[in-house]
């Protein structure tokens, strides 16, 4: 039952797929301009800005406006955010909350994918690589419908996660499928359902912030480039212009990552604890709690210097891309190509080895 359920969120997620390029598609009709109209030099006037006629002793006098200055800084710039992937257009609009209502029906199906899994083994879905993929695609989908509920201005990262989460799925059922079976005795513990979820979540986040990093990353350099007189492609033009601001994408990075960070120094600890009890030791340099430190490292370097003037923009961009390949090869690289402590002889890649520990 759990694979029929998981093939079924598979087709959905297709078709919300091809929803969301007809929301991009249809949008690219519209005629928004917003950061250009902001940025060009036309707008801003020869100096910077247009000039100010002002009344002076019963004549007028002209003012120049001051040159403005403009950096790669986030927040440097007055740039209003962009309307959405749909640009305005209604039938973009419309796919894309058909799209929003087909991601939403495919969660519910992996969820529902993920519960009989758990029924069928009568333990938490976490004990080896293929419970952990679909439990983490489903968990950052249920991130992104959570920014949506929230009303946040998330809908472009819509054919991004779909296409990221049938791309986990497809290689959940094909390469890591694994038959229901029981933990090896390490995992038979509370401490399964603290750790690994907490590391799940983390994982997700982590994934929502990455790709706002790398859309800020893409209309920064948009932005620039309109500021220094250069005429962006149309198809860029196109796609950028329906993004948020570079500063709007910048703090929301930003944010994300800084608000579940203090829960991936939670996961490592309680890993740790898990491991004084399972093993009679805390902390080994195992190469999964030697990449988990690292990862916690390179996410703390990034919101230290997120918050130092010096390296904030595009500097602290590459370092957050950096922390989260960091965790990719955690997750991904270490299971695969390492062996260790945390790799579970029959259970292929067990649910502490998936991500934290």
């Amino acid at each position: 039952m759990s694979n029929v359920l998981i093939y079924s969120a598979m087709a959905v997620y297709t078709l919300a797929f091809f929803a969301y390029i007809a929301e991009w598609i249809f949008g690219s009709r519209s005629k928004v301009a917003r950061t250009a109209a902001a940025l060009t030099p036309k707008a801003q006037g020869a100096e910077g800005g247009p000039a100010v006629t002002v009344r002076q002793g019963g004549g007028t006098a002209v003012l120049e406006r001051p040159k403005v200055a403009v950096r790669a800084t986030a927040g440097t710039r007055d740039v209003p955010d962009g309307p959405g992937a749909h640009g305005g257009d209604e039938q973009g609009d419309l796919y894309g909350r058909i799209a929003v209502s087909l991601t939403v029906l495919a969660f519910l199906l992996a969820l529902g994918g993920v519960v009989t899994r758990a029924l069928s083994v009568e333990r938490a879905p976490w004990g080896n690589m293929y419970e952990f993929n679909i439990t983490f695609s489903t968990t950052a989908v249920g991130v992104y419908l959570a920014l949506l509920a929230l009303k946040k201005n998330v809908r472009w990262i819509g054919l991004f996660l779909t296409t990221a989460v049938l791309l986990d799925l497809g290689l959940a059922v094909t390469v890591l499928y694994t038959e229901s079976d029981q933990l090896v005795p390490a995992l038979h513990s509370y401490w399964l359902y603290i750790h690994v979820s907490t590391a799940i979540l983390c994982g997700a986040v982590f994934y929502v912030g990455a790709m706002g990093t790398i859309m800020y990353l893409f209309k920064d350099s948009y932005e620039n480039k309109l500021v220094n007189g250069g005429k962006p492609g149309a198809f860029a033009t196109s796609v950028m212009e329906r993004l948020p601001a570079a500063s709007s994408l910048d703090k929301f990075a930003y944010r994300v990552n800084a608000a579940v960070f203090p829960l991936w120094t939670f996961t490592i600890i309680a890993g740790a604890i898990w491991a004084g009890d399972a093993w009679g030791r805390y902390w080994g340099w195992d190469p999964k709690e030697t990449w988990s430190f690292i990862t916690w490292v390179a996410y703390a370097g990034y919101l230290h210097a997120r918050a130092t003037a010096g390296w904030k923009g595009r500097k602290a961009a590459y370092l957050a891309l950096a922390a989260f390949a960091c965790w990719l090869f955690n997750y991904y690289g270490v299971n695969i190509f390492v062996s260790g402590k945390h790799s579970y002889a029959d259970v292929s890649l067990g649910a502490l080895a998936a991500v934290g520990f």
